[in-house]
């Protein structure tokens, strides 16, 4: 366990204002209730405190129909283990509005043990200054967006959540609940992260360098069935040599018209795909810090360590020493604090 408070309980502040999202808000806090739930039900007490803060007490209608009442004002002088700032759809208004957050993201931060923020909620954590020189990212729509705001930042917008020190940033609302669940076992264990996750009926844990938009995603786009029996294949297989004949010989079609409708249904051209698939395969191995390069080298299905690290440089500017170094440790994606 790390950062382990005296206390009992984690404190858990989660941030919000008019128009946050709220399964931004919602997503997490049911992960610190199960972990809890399950904590209660070995003996043991409550490993949080959650509680919904706002620039004063009261309801903070969300992006839907409902609200959230905020128990909290936020304060200087009571400060949480961790605070968490949800994103909102409109988040330059939501900044506009928010100037007390912003303040006080940066008075606290240096004192807290743990910062986050969900998607959008990056922008209050570049307003603040706080980001600047680390790793960072937010939902794909706005990365863009946060760079050229903040050219400090090294906004990577593939990531579903950043490790950077004390301060943690997670795409697009249900990267919330991933980024929660990493917490959970920071603190207590990978076990206890397992048991909420199967409540919940989620992966324990998506690596955070796991893309947003991944291989597995773009083969639920596909309208034809046989394509996505051929997509699932290439997943199970990418250790083999893959080529356009062996796939169509599959999907009992001529190389042509397999082809054409390959890249019709999916986007892709097939080795386009295969390659994005190794890629994204080999990113997510780099995250056990224990297998060897040449390993997830075979796994992903590259010809050798030289060919997985050109790919790296080409796509991400860094061979995968460093992408290791930077965003897979402990298995979650991070950066050196700093």
């Amino acid at each position: 366990m790390q950062n382990r408070p005296a206390s009992p309980a984690f404190t858990v502040d989660i941030i919000v204002y008019p128009g946050f999202k709220a399964m931004e808000a919602i997503g997490p806090m049911s992960v610190f209730e199960y972990a809890n739930v399950h904590l209660r039900r070995s003996g043991k007490p409550d490993g949080y405190d959650v509680r919904i803060a706002s620039i004063r007490e009261g309801q903070v209608p969300s992006d839907t129909l409902m609200s959230l009442q905020a128990t909290k004002a936020l304060d200087l002088l009571a400060l949480p283990h961790t605070a968490i700032v949800a994103g909102a759809r409109d988040i330059h208004r939501a900044l506009a509005e928010g100037g007390a957050i912003v303040d006080w993201v940066a008075a606290a931060s240096p004192r807290l043990q743990r910062l986050a923020a969900l998607c959008s909620g990056a922008f209050f954590l570049g307003a603040a200054g706080v980001l600047d020189g680390k790793a960072a990212t937010t939902h794909w729509s706005v990365a863009e967006r946060l760079q050229a705001d903040h050219p400090g930042i090294a906004v990577d917008a593939d990531a579903i959540f950043v490790r950077a020190g004390h301060l943690w940033t997670s795409a697009g609302v249900t990267a919330g609940i991933d980024l929660a669940l990493a917490l959970v076992e920071e603190d207590f264990g990978k076990e206890l992260a397992l048991q909420v996750a199967t409540d919940m009926v989620v992966y324990l844990k998506r690596p955070g360098g796991q893309s947003q938009f991944s291989t597995h995603l773009l083969s639920e786009r596909t309208a034809r069935p046989g394509i996505r029996e051929i997509q699932k294949w290439i997943l199970e297989n990418l250790h083999e040599r893959l080529s356009v004949a062996q796939l169509a010989q599959k999907a009992m079609m001529s190389e042509r018209h397999f082809a054409r409708v390959f890249l019709q249904e999916v986007g892709l051209s097939t080795q386009e795909f295969i390659a994005a698939c190794r890629f994204e395969r080999a990113r997510q191995l780099l995250a056990d810090v224990a297998l060897p390069l040449k390993t997830v080298a075979a796994r992903a299905g590259f010809n050798g360590e030289a060919q997985m690290r050109r790919v790296f440089q080409k796509r991400m500017g860094i061979v995968p020493t460093l992408y290791r170094e930077r965003f897979a440790t402990t298995g979650v994606a991070s950066a050196k604090p700093g």
